[in-house]
């Protein structure tokens, strides 16, 4: 095979170091090698376990989250805090309608015009969940209203612990230039990482999901410089089909004092530019199941 001339050679240098410049965005940290002084790339494992310390660190934010699957489509919008003191001011719109979700020091209440709220503790959570089996039931109902008033970082934590995780390059999100990582596991490895679960609770979880065909969880995490996670998104396929729930994030953002906002077609997107499809996930906050299509667009690829 002949040598490539300089010029061709030059050319094929500069495609390739523009490909790995998009497939490395971001994963790039400020360190620099002590010889060669240029950035050291990081894992998809340290990018996301440091995107999820920052948000935990963050102690709150503005979310706004679609869920899409076979049984329709529902949203919410509003601040959610944790650490010492959690707290959830959002507003739902589901088959009900829509309603108003709060939350503070574990005890919740759910509400929509012209009815009563129903409450219940954080550890009944599910039993809120309008397609939740009715008699209050205290297992897991998929983790739409878990997944609302958690942290949703929990899930890049547990993802790069248990899962399987790919870099899928730079896309364009909010204006700039992000990290685009996906990760994959099987349910019983990623309910397993999760800190705080009980044996009870985990049986339940792996229990609602077998009976749905699931064997794996799969979540896709946007990342902006600075390990600011701006976008998380899980798909889950079942027998009955797939269910993407799509969350976007600002950073701490205080508890609303009033009303929030529930998105519309328009600002369904989020706080800046919002989902497109719709779980969030955080600690013991696992993927809805159920068939949507999936997310009509997702972020422009930047390379």
């Amino acid at each position: 095979m002949p040598a490539l001339r300089p010029a061709a050679k030059g050319a094929a240098l500069l495609l390739l170091a523009a490909g790995l410049t998009a497939c490395s965005v971001l994963a790039v940290s400020g360190d620099r090698t002590p010889i060669s002084d240029r950035p050291t790339v990081r894992p998809p494992r340290q990018v996301l376990l440091s995107a999820s310390q920052r948000l935990d660190d963050a102690g709150g934010a503005r979310v706004q989250t679609v869920e899409e699957g076979p049984a329709g489509r529902r949203s919410a919008s509003g601040t959610v805090t944790w650490g010492a003191h959690d707290a959830a001011e959002l507003t739902v719109t589901d088959e009900l309608g829509t309603g108003r979700l709060r939350g503070r020091d574990g005890v919740l209440d759910l509400g929509y015009a012209g009815a009563a709220p129903r409450t219940a503790g954080r550890d009944r959570a599910e039993s809120l969940d309008p397609r939740a089996v009715p008699g209050g039931q205290t297992g897991w109902a998929g983790g739409w209203i878990t997944g609302l008033l958690s942290n949703p970082g929990g899930s890049a934590r547990t993802m790069a612990l248990a899962g399987k995780l790919t870099p899928l390059g730079g896309e364009e999100l909010n204006g700039g230039t992000v990290a685009h990582y996906r990760g994959a596991a099987p349910v019983a490895d990623y309910f397993g990482a999760e800190e705080g679960l009980s044996p009870a609770r985990l049986n339940e979880m792996l229990d609602y999901y077998a009976r749905r065909g699931v064997g794996t969880v799969e979540y896709d995490f946007w990342v902006a410089p600075g390990d600011r996670l701006l976008r998380v998104r899980s798909t889950v396929r079942g027998a009955s089909g797939a269910v993407v729930t799509t969350t976007d994030i600002a950073e701490g953002a205080e508890p609303a004092e009033g009303a929030t906002d529930g998105p519309t077609d328009e600002s369904a997107a989020g706080p800046t530019a919002g989902p497109t499809a719709g779980t969030t996930a955080g600690p013991s906050a696992g993927p809805a199941v159920a068939p949507s299509t999936g997310p009509s667009a997702g972020p422009t690829r930047a390379g």
